[in-house]
C-alpha cells in the first residue's frame, strides 16, 4: 500500500556559525534547503508561513527536528544515554516485558533481529540492551539522520557505547533491500509501522504527530510480505491494542499490554504453533530454516556453541 504523507517543508540550519559547513553538507545529502542564519528575525516567520514547516537543526549537542508554530512540541532527537531510553533500560521489565517475549527472548537464546521500521531506535535499543544483535533499517531520510546522530553520540558514553558498537548496526535505507541480501538471514523481523491518525488527536503525543507528518502513514502490507519471506523464525508487528492485524493477516498468536499488542507470525518451517492464515509471502526465494540461527548466551558458552556464536557475531559485524 502506498504511503500517504502530509506535505511538509523541512529546512536544514544550525545555531552555531562554526557548524555551517556541516549543516550545508547535511542539507545536500538529504536534498533539503539550507538556511544559514536561522536566528535572524526574518527567517523563522518566512519559513513558518509554509504549512507544516520544520527545521532540522545542527546544534553543538545534537541534531534536532523542530516543528514551527505556537502549538508545536519541543525538539525531537535521539538520545540513548538519558531520558526515556535510560528509563526503559533500568525499569523496562527486562526479558519479561511484552516486547522481549514477542521477540522470543528466553533461556540462552538471543535472536538476530532486523528492526525494519527503526524510527528513533527505541525498541531496537531495548533489544540490544537485553543481548540481541539488531540491524536497524529506516527508509525516511530525515528520521534516519536523527537516528544515526543518536547512535554516534552514544559511542561517547562508557556505559552505552558497548551496547551500540557491539550489538547495533544502522542501515539508512528501505529494509527490503537488506532482506534480499542479508546473510545470515535475520531470525526475527520487527515491524512498528506508523499508526494511522486517530480521530481524537489529543490521544496522540505531539512528538508522534510531528513524526506522522514527516513519515506519513502506510499499512506496510508489502513490507510484511517481504518479512514473512525473509525471517527464519518469526515476524513481530507492533500494533495499537484495538487495531486490526496489519494487512488483515492473522497472526499465529499475540502478546498484549495495556495500550500495545504484538502480533507474532511464526515462519520457521518446523513449528508446533498454529500456521499463519490469510497471509501471502512475497514471491521470490523462499525463506529457509537455518539450523544455526540461534545465538547462544553471551557468557559461559563453550565448545560447538561457542564456535557458532563467534562465527555468527563476526558475520553480523560484516553485514553492513
Amino acid at each position: 500500500m502506498a504511503t500517504t504523507k502530509t506535505i511538509t517543508t523541512i529546512t536544514v540550519s544550525t545555531t552555531d556559525p562554526t557548524l555551517h559547513e556541516h549543516a550545508r553538507q547535511l542539507a545536500k545529502t538529504l536534498n533539503l534547503p539550507f538556511e544559514k542564519d536561522v536566528d535572524r528575525e526574518s527567517v523563522i516567520p518566512r519559513i513558518e508561513r509554509e504549512k507544516n514547516s520544520f527545521l532540522l537543526v545542527v546544534t553543538t549537542q545534537r541534531l534536532e527536528l523542530r516543528q514551527l508554530g505556537k502549538t508545536a512540541p519541543g525538539p525531537i532527537y535521539t538520545d540513548f544515554v538519558s531520558g526515556s531510553n535510560a528509563h526503559r533500560r533500568q525499569y523496562g521489565g527486562g526479558r519479561g516485558q511484552p516486547l522481549a517475549r514477542a521477540i522470543g527472548l528466553k533461556g540462552g537464546h538471543y535472536p538476530l533481529v532486523l528492526d525494519a521500521t527503526a524510527g528513533l531506535g527505541r525498541d531496537a535499543f531495548v533489544l540490544a540492551y537485553l543481548g540481541c544483535n539488531v540491524l536497524l533499517a529506516e527508509r525516511n531520510r530525515v528520521v534516519a539522520a536523527l537516528l544515526e546522530d543518536g547512535l554516534q553520540r552514544a559511542l561517547n558514553d562508557p556505559e552505552v557505547a558497548p551496547i551500540v558498537s557491539q550489538r547495533m548496526r544502522f542501515f539508512g535505507h528501505d529494509a527490503r533491500l537488506l532482506m534480499r541480501s542479508a546473510e545470515p538471514r535475520p531470525e526475527v523481523i520487527y515491524l512498528d509501522p506508523m499508526y494511522p491518525p486517530r480521530s481524537k488527536s489529543a490521544q496522540v503525543k505531539k512528538e508522534m504527530r510531528s513524526l506522522q507528518q514527516i513519515v506519513g502513514h502506510s499499512d506496510d502490507d508489502d513490507l510484511l510480505k517481504a518479512a514473512l519471506t525473509c525471517a527464519t523464525r518469526r515476524v513481530v508487528v507492533k500494533r495499537p491494542s484495538g487495531a486490526d492485524p496489519l494487512g488483515e493477516c492473522k497472526p499465529t498468536f499475540a502478546i498484549s499490554s495495556k495500550k500495545t499488542r504484538y502480533d507474532v507470525y511464526v515462519t520457521q518451517e518446523i513449528s508446533t504453533e498454529e500456521p499463519i492464515k490469510n497471509c501471502e509471502r512475497e514471491t521470490g526465494s523462499a525463506a529457509t530454516q537455518d539450523g544455526d540461527t540461534a545465538l547462544p548466551r553471551v557468557g559461559g558458552v563453550e565448545g560447538e556453541e561457542q564456535r557458532r556464536y563467534i562465527a555468527r557475531t563476526r558475520a553480523f559485524k560484516r553485514l553492513l
